[in-house]
């Protein structure tokens, strides 16, 4: 039973060191303009979102759809030349209506995580 008491603290302790290491290495998402199930009376023309890690150009991706699920964006995810934690893709003149924003980031050292939330122009 000692020892069995011994191991659960040393397998707690190793998980305790291991997380929040695995965390630090993913981009999360901090924020987004429009913001995370917001309502907006003008229409963005550009969705931005923060991310709390360096992102890799190549392979992050936002795709904005209205809520019959067609998309909407213009297909030009860039991340910012100025600000590489922050991933933006550009939208037309959006009607009053729920959208849905989803998105992909690979952090610069190769991890990914990835969401979705909604937000709402206009009423």
């Amino acid at each position: 039973m000692r020892r069995l008491r011994m191991f659960g603290a040393v397998f707690a302790t190793a998980i305790a060191m291991v997380l929040p290491s695995l965390a630090h290495g993913h981009a999360m998402l901090e924020s987004g303009e429009p913001a995370v199930g917001s309502t907006v009376q003008a229409a963005p023309k550009r969705v931005r979102l923060h991310f709390t890690q360096p992102l890799e150009r190549a392979f992050s991706t936002i795709h904005v759809e209205d809520a019959s699920g067609k998309a909407v964006d213009l297909g030009d995810t860039t991340v910012d030349p100025g600000d590489g934690t922050v991933l933006q893709v550009s939208v037309p003149d959006l009607r009053p209506g729920k959208y849905k924003v989803i998105w992909r980031a690979v952090s610069v050292d190769t991890h990914v995580t990835e969401g979705d939330y909604l937000f709402t122009v206009g009423r």
